[in-house]
């Protein structure tokens, strides 16, 4: 039978002790960002762009509290999981069902190309390496929760990750404008016009936004074809883990630090398995959203505390560039393979 001495309790004690001022101030700006949200005027904008906003403020015009900085980097990694890993209830098999089996070819084809695309595009602007790896997954995926789940295995720099989110922020914004307005020119069926926002809007309240302007049906359509995007998170965030591990033998051969398969995407898959299983009450699931939402905000609040605006400035325009090339060519692409194909009609 294993004892626990009281020097190991003591410091177990202490170790929780010390994340705690830190848990309280990014929890704190997640209720900021959701109390922010919920103003008039400010629904379409994510609580998670907002905690990131206002951890930024905060960093670069107070400064980031060195007793918050354990606090901080809990967040940062064990909050972060275990919101990725409630994530996949929100998810079930029989909402991929709907999409049907062409559309589902639409959307994982739409993905696939646009981080290829993003990528190489990357290197040949000379967009550094992880950066460049950040802002395809945002596109491709599903925006903010993307790029944070992705950096846990591309372990690039804050700053980074901010300027990743950025660019999935202000392009996202732009297609729940503007693909409505497109819309009304081209009069796509209400199913096409879903699956084309679904596949291409980056964020799930950008898509819901735009997808809604084309009546109930689009709008169920849409959301339900944004969501078998966000299913292919898993996918991407193991196969870029291995990729890295594969990557990092070389360096851990010369005493330099592997990159950890990750593993906590295992428990989003298990998630999506619960959720299709109807085990959990409808009832509940407000509540659920309502969690996720809240601890990817602190893990948001707490990449803001950890981002210096004068770094971010540093990166330039080419970032930038490269985002507004994936926005415009998931866009077109997706809604050419759309037309196509037939799929969504």
């Amino acid at each position: 039978m294993t004892t626990v001495t009281p020097s190991e309790a003591h410091s177990a004690e202490s170790g929780a002790a010390s994340i705690l001022p830190g848990l309280a101030l990014t929890s704190a700006i997640a209720l900021a960002s959701f109390a922010l949200h919920a103003l008039p005027g400010m629904g379409l904008v994510s609580p998670l762009i907002l905690s990131i906003i206002l951890g930024m403020a905060l960093h670069n015009v107070v400064g980031t509290p060195s007793a918050a900085i354990p606090g901080v980097k809990f967040g940062l990694k064990r909050v972060l999981r275990a919101g990725i890993v409630l994530l996949g209830l929100q998810l079930t098999i029989s909402q991929v069902a709907e999409v049907g089996w062409l559309g589902v070819v639409v959307i994982v084809a739409t993905l696939a190309s646009t981080f290829a695309f993003t990528k190489w595009l990357g290197r040949l602007i000379g967009v550094e390496t992880k950066l460049a790896e950040l802002i395809a997954a945002g596109t491709s995926i599903c925006g903010a929760s993307a790029v944070i789940a992705t950096n846990t295995v591309t372990r690039a720099r804050d700053e980074d990750v901010a300027y990743a989110i950025a660019c999935v922020t202000v392009f996202g914004s732009l297609s729940m404008v503007l693909l409505p307005l497109a819309d009304n020119l081209l009069h796509l069926s209400p199913e096409t016009y879903g699956l084309w926002a679904g596949a291409s809007i980056h964020e799930v309240a950008q898509v819901v936004a735009a997808a809604f302007q084309g009546g109930d049906q689009a709008g169920h359509f849409g959301t339900i074809a944004k969501l078998t995007r966000v299913l292919m998170l898993a996918p991407v965030v193991i196969t870029l883990g291995l990729v890295a591990a594969r990557r990092a033998k070389v360096s851990t051969a010369s005493g330099g630090a592997g990159v950890p398969v990750p593993w906590f995407v295992l428990g989003f898959i298990l998630m999506i398995g619960v959720a299709s299983s109807g085990l959990v009450p409808a009832a509940v699931m407000p509540d659920v959203v309502l969690a996720t939402q809240f601890m990817l905000a602190i893990a948001l609040a707490a990449m803001g505390l950890e981002t210096d605006i004068r770094k971010l400035a540093a990166k330039g325009l080419r970032p930038a560039l490269l985002g507004a090339a994936a926005w415009i060519f998931i866009v077109v692409f997706a809604l050419g393979l759309i037309l196509m194909t037939g799929a969504g009609s």
